[in-house]
C-alpha cells in the first residue's frame, strides 16, 4: 500500500505551475465520438481518471494513442460497442459522459451505473430527461442506463439545477441532432465552456457557452477533427492557493486564469490574505488568518470541489466559521479525519462548524475522495509531526504530481510503499462530486 508522508510545519514558498483540467479533459475526450476524424488533445493532465476514460473509449472502438505525457490522439472511425460495463464505470462518475455522445453517434448506449453516492445517482435524472425530450427512449435498470434513438431532434431543455455533466452530455448529443437545442439553466463552469470551445473547433455551432442559456444548432451529421488545448485546472489552482494561505506562505500560482476563481480570491482576501493578480498567475501571501463563512453554489459561486480544502484552511483561522454545502448531502467525509489531527470541527446537517486556530498534530488518516484528500494534505502541511495519508489513488485521480509540486514549494513530502501494492483494495463506492 502506498502512503503519502508529510512532515508538517513548513511554510510554502515559491512558484507552482497548474496542470490542464481533469474535469475539462474527460468530456473533450468523449467528444471524439462525434467525428470519425482525428482529435488531438494537448495540455492533458497525467491522472488516473484520464487513463480510465482512455480505456473506456478503446472499449467502444475508439483508436487511442498517447503522443506524450500531456497529449493524446483519438479517432473513432467506427463504433464497435455501445455497452460500458461496471468494471470501467465504477472507477469514476465521469463515465456517464459517454451516454450522450454514444447515443448521438451510434443510436444506442448502455452505461453501467457509475460509482458514487445516492445523491449523485439521483442527479443524473436531468441527463436522462433531456435525452427523452430529444427523442431517445431511455430506460433505467437495476445496474445500468440504456438509451436508444434513430435520430435525435433539437428541443428546449430546462434544467432544474445547473448540472455540469448534464449540460456537457446534452451539448454533445445536441451537436449531432436535427434542429436547434436550447439548454436553459445550463452550468457555467470553465470546463463546460472549454467543451463548447472544443466542439466549435470540430465544426459545431454553439452560442451562449459560459452563460445560463446555451443554444446548439445541430449539424445532422458527424463533426470534423481538431486539435484542442485543454484549459487549466482552476480547482488545482485553488487547492494550492488555500495551501499557501494555510501555511502562512508566499506562493505564486502560475499558468491559470484568475477570472475562474474570483469567488475564492474574495474569500481569501476576507480571511486576511494578500492577493496579487497578474497575467495568468495569482500570488497568495498570508501572515494571520481570520474565520470567514462559505456556502457552496454552482459557478460562479463557491465551488463544492474546494469546500473541503477551505474547511482545512479555517482550522488555522482565528474565530468560528460555518462551511455550508448546498450541492451534496454527504461532502464532509474529511471531517472525522481532521478531528483525528486535532481539528475542532463538527457537522450539523449540511454544514460544518470550524473553530480555530487549532494546533494540529500528525496522524494516520484515510482519504475518502479526491477533494477530501486535498484537505487532508493541507492539514498535514500545517500539523506538527508526521501525517501519513492512505488511499492515495483518490488523489492520483485528480492531481498531477502533487508531491513533486509540493516539494518544489518547500514541503517535506514523500510517497512510501508499505507492504505490497496488491494488499490495497480500492474503494470507490463513496466518491463525491468527481
Amino acid at each position: 500500500m502506498e502512503l503519502l508522508r508529510i512532515r508538517g510545519g513548513r511554510r510554502l514558498e515559491g512558484r507552482v505551475p497548474i496542470s490542464g483540467s481533469k474535469n475539462a479533459t474527460l468530456p473533450v475526450m468523449a467528444a471524439a465520438l462525434l467525428t470519425d476524424q482525428r482529435v488531438e488533445v494537448v495540455n492533458v493532465p497525467s491522472t488516473e481518471d484520464v487513463l480510465t476514460m482512455a480505456r473506456m473509449l478503446e472499449h467502444v472502438g475508439v483508436g487511442v494513442e498517447r503522443l506524450g505525457v500531456h497529449s493524446w490522439r483519438l479517432q473513432a472511425v467506427g463504433i464497435t460497442g455501445t455497452y460500458v460495463g461496471a468494471d470501467l464505470t465504477q472507477r469514476m462518475r465521469g463515465s456517464f459522459l459517454l451516454l450522450g455522445a454514444l447515443v448521438a453517434r451510434a443510436g444506442e448506449a448502455t452505461i453501467a451505473k457509475p460509482g458514487g453516492d445516492d445523491i449523485g445517482m439521483r442527479r443524473v435524472e436531468q441527463h436522462l430527461e433531456g435525452l427523452r425530450l430529444m427523442g431517445a427512449e431511455v430506460e433505467e435498470t437495476a445496474d445500468a442506463y440504456c438509451a436508444r434513438a434513430q435520430r435525435l431532434r433539437g428541443v428546449r431543455i430546462d434544467l432544474d439545477i445547473p448540472t455540469v455533466t448534464g449540460t456537457e452530455n446534452l451539448m454533445m448529443a445536441a451537436v449531432l441532432a436535427d434542429g436547434i437545442t436550447v439548454i436553459a439553466n445550463a452550468a457555467r463552469e470553465p470546463h463546460v465552456y472549454d467543451l463548447a470551445r472544443c466542439l466549435v473547433g470540430m465544426g459545431a455551432h454553439i452560442s451562449g457557452a459560459g452563460s445560463e442559456l446555451i443554444v446548439v444548432e445541430g449539424s445532422g451529421g458527424l463533426l470534423h477533427g481538431t486539435t484542442h488545448s485543454v484549459t487549466t485546472d482552476y480547482i488545482e489552482a485553488g487547492t494550492y492557493m488555500v495551501a499557501a494561505a494555510a501555511t502562512l506562505g508566499d506562493v505564486v500560482i502560475e499558468r491559470m486564469r484568475p477570472t475562474d476563481v474570483r469567488w475564492l480570491l474574495g474569500k481569501l482576501r476576507a480571511a486576511g490574505c494578500d492577493i496579487t493578480e497578474g497575467a495568468g498567475e495569482v500570488r497568495v501571501r498570508a501572515e494571520r488568518l481570520r474565520a470567514v463563512d462559505v456556502t457552496t453554489w454552482p459557478h460562479p459561486g463557491f465551488a463544492t470541489d474546494l469546500q473541503p480544502q477551505f474547511g482545512a484552511l479555517m482550522t488555522q483561522a482565528q474565530g468560528t466559521s460555518i462551511i455550508s454545502e448546498a450541492l451534496y448531502e454527504n461532502r464532509f467525509r474529511h471531517v472525522p479525519e481532521l478531528q483525528k489531527m486535532g481539528a475542532v470541527i463538527s457537522t450539523e446537517g449540511r454544514s460544518s462548524v470550524v473553530s480555530g486556530p487549532s494546533r494540529l498534530h500528525g496522524a494516520g488518516v484515510t482519504i475518502p475522495d479526491i477533494r477530501s484528500g486535498a484537505a487532508l494534505v493541507i492539514a498535514g502541511l500545517c500539523a506538527e509531526g508526521d501525517t501519513e495519508l492512505a488511499h492515495l489513488y483518490h488523489l492520483d485521480r485528480g492531481y498531477e504530481d502533487i508531491e513533486a509540486k509540493l516539494r518544489g514549494l518547500g514541503a517535506d513530502v514523500e510517497r512510501v510503499l508499505v507492504g505490497t501494492p496488491e494488499q490495497e483494495v480500492r474503494d470507490l463506492t463513496g466518491v463525491i462530486g468527481d
